[in-house]
């Protein structure tokens, strides 16, 4: 799989996260598409077949970006 840029991720995650909280404060039928549509986005760009799923792993993708970010700043560091 390719992974996902992070900036890409996160945004895709914020969207996710935005439709969820619309349609659970007030479903309509634009509420349940935007959130269908984010779901799918999510799952597709994760690799995942749920929501769930699709969470967990955008999760550990963000973990994998915080550690090589750290490790660059550490070598960066050495460098100097």
């Amino acid at each position: 799989m390719i992974r996902p840029a992070e900036k890409e991720l996160r945004a895709v995650l914020a969207r996710f996260a935005h439709a969820r909280m619309e349609h659970d404060v007030c479903p309509t039928g634009h509420t349940s598409r935007a959130l269908d549509d984010a779901t799918y986005t999510l799952c597709v760009m994760t690799g995942a077949r749920t929501a769930e799923d699709a969470l967990m792993a955008a999760d550990a993708l963000l973990a994998r970006y915080t550690d090589r970010t750290s490790v660059s700043q550490d070598d960066e560091r050495l460098a100097a």
